[in-house]
């Protein structure tokens, strides 16, 4: 008989008998017995308590939520509904919205603080190593659903199963470490030497000072990242710096498809609707000619080449993943997972450390004078500088650690599951199952980290202080890269790509910004799209 039966009814209202909202305003059970035989001896009233129970129970179900977290601070809304974390994302400012949240809460229920009903955000580093730690039992959530690139495969990032996702990263660690690529800094040397070309060949203001050439830095930067992976992943560049444009109307596809992929993080029921097949005419397909559909295709192409009798056998990333086990489908997800990450978070991270740098003429000049010494002409450094030379000038890797540290590229929440039992952290209870999620920016400003000045890019900061002082910071600015079991694979290859293109772009060109008026076009949606950062070029009057 269903839910209108006396028997469904009584189950219904019992049911909502437990919220201690209607606890309270019915003083005993005999209040509930006689409600129930008024209600159903009276069809009338059986149907208008019928018709309010399932907002009734919606009422509870949303005030245990809110109630079990009431003890830490967040918007007015938050509480209740995620609309207030769609509204940060859609808004185009992620970033700041959820420092601000860090920054006002977070000073009444530190270091946490509220931004949907079961979702809180932390800027604590403490908090972060005790999450991502390797014997830490919390999870991932289901944010990561939204890292399905391929709605229909896990990789990586989007893997939650800890098992699943230990054995993918024993299987790709020594692609992402180089060991078993051929040749890996020399593939990262010839796309610094073609975006080097570029500049010199397109780019040069030098001799056109009544009509200088500026060019967007911010598309620029992407197609060397671009290059590079794709060189160290496939042993062929994309091509994007010799063109001089985006290859596959990859850029322009991500711009628009990246806010709606972040949705999914939030809502992660809509990773389902993908998966069904329901938005197949509208997605992305292997068969597209430009877009993302395009690099999918090419993904799966390049990954197909390796299996087979006819398999091409190389020792570059996807090589080394094949060779260590990964099947054909698992290769193609990873592929693609390499283009978007790989290239993305290294772009933002170069244009931010060239903007901070070079809008500054103390740092500025500081830095150029290193590079200047380094690279005399006694020194016979080659072009573009090792990897080696790099690391041990202390200027230029403080310039780069306070880049990473001002301006985190990524941004997303990241968040974890508090483990069965619960947890705590400096004397804030956290109630198992709750969602935990990363404040990037939050952190980066975090005064109790950086001291006063957190809202200030200054290198020096990475060179003072005591040997346990820095690595205190270091430790801190590791975060942007993840922790423990988490950590990001491709760290260390976006440490050179950032030391070569600093060293080789100040060692052969003085660059200012065209218009100090209106820097770039940012956007951040968890990851930034950065465009129109307009820079002027000119050659170095000695160059070394």
């Amino acid at each position: 008989m269903g839910i209108l039966s006396r028997e469904g009814i009584a189950a219904l209202l019992a049911s909502i008998w437990e919220s201690p909202l209607l606890a309270r305003a019915l003083q005993s059970r005999e209040d509930l017995s006689a409600l129930l035989a008024s209600a159903l001896d009276n069809p009338l009233l059986t149907a208008g308590l019928l018709s309010l129970a399932p907002a009734a129970l919606f009422a509870v179900q949303t005030f245990r939520t809110w109630r079990r977290l009431r003890h830490i601070g967040g918007p007015p809304l938050a509480g209740f509904t995620n609309l207030w974390l769609v509204r940060a994302i859609m808004g185009g400012n992620t970033h700041w919205d959820l420092a601000h949240v860090s920054a006002k809460y977070g000073a009444l229920s530190r270091p946490l603080a509220r931004i949907g009903p079961n979702e809180l955000i932390t800027s604590d580093p403490g908090m972060l190593r005790q999450m991502l730690g390797v014997r830490s039992r919390y999870q991932r959530s289901d944010w990561y659903i939204g890292m399905r690139f391929d709605p229909n495969s896990d990789n990586i990032l989007s893997q939650r199963d800890s098992g699943l996702h230990h054995a993918l990263r024993s299987k790709m660690s020594a692609g992402y470490t180089g060991k078993d690529i051929d040749e890996a800094e020399q593939k990262i040397d010839r796309n610094v030497t073609a975006l080097l070309t570029l500049l010199h060949t397109k780019y040069d203001s030098t001799d056109s000072a009544s009509a200088p050439k500026p060019f967007d830095f911010g598309r620029i930067v992407q197609y060397f990242t671009l290059d590079v992976i794709s060189d160290l992943a496939y042993s062929e560049p994309f091509g994007c710096l010799r063109e001089d444009r985006d290859m596959y109307g990859y850029i322009d596809a991500v711009e628009k498809n990246m806010p709606f992929i972040m949705i999914v993080t939030t809502m992660p029921k809509l990773g389902w609707v993908l998966r069904t097949g329901l938005l197949s005419r509208v997605m992305p397909s292997e068969k597209d000619e430009l877009g993302f559909g395009r690099v999918l295709g090419i993904c799966k192409q390049k990954a197909a080449e390796r299996f087979g009798p006819d398999r091409k056998v190389q020792r570059d990333m996807l090589g080394s993943f094949v060779a260590h086990g990964l099947t054909q489908p698992e290769a193609e997800s990873e592929s693609l997972l390499q283009i978007v990450a790989g290239s993305e978070t290294t772009a933002t991270s170069i244009r931010a450390t060239v903007l901070y740098a070079i809008t500054n003429p103390r740092i500025y000049n500081k830095l150029v004078a290193e590079i200047t010494t380094a690279a005399a002409p006694g020194n016979d450094l080659p072009t573009p500088v090792p990897d080696s030379v790099a690391k041990k000038l202390p200027y230029l890797q403080a310039v780069i650690k306070e880049g990473l540290r001002i301006w985190p590229p990524i941004t997303g929440l990241m968040s974890k599951i508090v483990p069965p039992g619960g947890d705590s952290f400096r004397g804030v209870h956290l109630p198992e199952g709750t969602v935990v999620g990363y404040s990037a920016f939050g952190l980066s400003r975090n005064k109790e980290v950086w001291g006063e000045d957190a809202d200030i890019f200054r290198p020096e900061r990475w060179l003072e202080g005591t040997a346990e002082e820095i690595r205190a910071r270091e430790a801190a600015v590791d975060l942007v890269f993840g922790h423990g079991r988490w950590s990001c694979l491709g760290k260390n290859v976006a440490y050179v790509e950032l030391g070569k293109v600093l060293f080789e772009m100040l060692r052969h060109f003085d660059i200012c910004v065209a218009d100090p008026a209106k820097v770039w076009d940012s956007t951040c949606v968890g990851i930034f799209m950065q465009h129109n950062f307009w820079l002027i070029a000119t050659r170095r009057e000695q160059m070394v």
